[in-house]
């Protein structure tokens, strides 16, 4: 099969020759995390290393890897009260943070110009975004003000419903951009593993609505979108079930946080194709040979190989050794020959 073919009958739960496999990595260390309206350096390597990257491991599945135009800059400093929410302004499409989107978008897809792989772009959910924005440490500086989101939902849920309204509505503009201008395959929508600080009631009602809506305008482009689960250290067990009506083609979540492989994680979202299945550190990058491939076969002994893709939990080390991918890459191949 070529990756196309593979990752298609992967998304219709169809047999495969071997589960298509998706490892994705930042290309830039925190430092340089959301510096790319500022630094021009930082977006050149932000690029080049997906170049430096592919030159090691050909990808089944690519992913454009935003690390320095990570979350949509949005100003929250006026933001006293929940209502004052109602009144943010996120980057106009003929904003800096949107042309330069764009530009990274269209360099990352001629990097793959001669590939077959299905090319994502990553979008991020407008609880993210407000989430990291109102943080006075900055976007991505360490973690978001959990306190003053719980604190502002607790007052004013739907001021707070209606920010992620309007932060969602540009989020969906700017992917239709990124369709229309740079021929990406489809979005890979990270969204939080919220249970700590959303409800699953509230999350419903009040965050839920906001990020199906994004998905539901980026199927009417491509039927390939995909969701992530975001762990780290909000991940809880058990929060899957949240988000099995998301209208999505595939699901991965961090098996680390959820507690959940993926054949009972499948079961749990219907039945829908479902990647993933390493932790985002330990055997992969540390392992032998040996290791990584008997874990890739533990795996697949509790998945199967119709509607799985093996990956990881969010992103792999940034420093790992990418000829470990195609340890992977090749385990799946003699897991499928046997």
């Amino acid at each position: 099969m070529t990756r196309r073919e593979r990752f298609l009958a992967f998304l219709n739960n169809q047999p495969v020759d071997r589960v298509p496999v998706a490892f994705f990595h930042h290309f830039c260390r925190p430092g340089d995390f959301n510096q790319g309206l500022v630094n021009d350096e930082a977006f050149e390597r932000n690029v080049e290393g997906h170049r430096l990257a592919r030159q090691v491991y050909d990808p089944d599945v690519a992913k454009v890897m935003t690390d320095t135009l990570m979350l949509m800059p949005v100003d929250f400093s006026f933001v006293e009260k929940a209502s004052d929410l109602r009144k943010i302004e996120p980057p106009a499409m003929n904003s800096k943070f949107v042309a330069k989107t764009i530009e990274l978008t269209k360099r990352v897809r001629e990097i793959y110009a001669d590939s077959d792989a299905p090319l994502y772009a990553t979008s991020f959910s407008p609880f993210t975004v407000m989430r990291f924005g109102l943080s006075d440490k900055g976007m991505l500086g360490n973690g978001g003000d959990e306190a003053r989101f719980r604190s502002l939902m607790a007052e004013d849920p739907d001021s707070v419903a209606a920010a992620l309204d309007i932060l969602g509505e540009r989020i969906a503009e700017l992917n239709d951009a990124l369709f229309d201008q740079c021929g990406v395959d489809g979005i890979y929508l990270a969204v939080n593993n919220q249970r700590l600080i959303v409800p699953p009631e509230l999350h419903r009602t009040h965050v839920a609505p906001y990020e199906i809506a994004i998905i539901e305008k980026a199927n009417k482009r491509s039927s390939m979108n995909l969701l992530h689960i975001c762990g780290g250290p909000l991940a809880v067990p058990s929060t899957l079930e949240v988000f099995k009506d998301y209208p999505v083609a595939a699901f991965n979540w961090a098996i680390e946080g959820e507690k959940i492989p993926l054949g009972a994680g499948k079961k749990i979202l219907g039945g829908k194709p479902v990647f993933g299945g390493f932790e985002r550190t330990g055997v992969l990058d540390k392992g032998t040979r040996e290791e990584v491939e008997a874990r890739v076969f533990q795996i697949l002994d509790e998945a199967g190989q119709i509607g799985i893709m093996l990956g990881d939990d969010c992103t792999v080390p940034t420093d790992i050794d990418d000829n470990r991918l195609e340890w992977a890459r090749q385990a799946v191949i003699k897991y499928a020959n046997q």
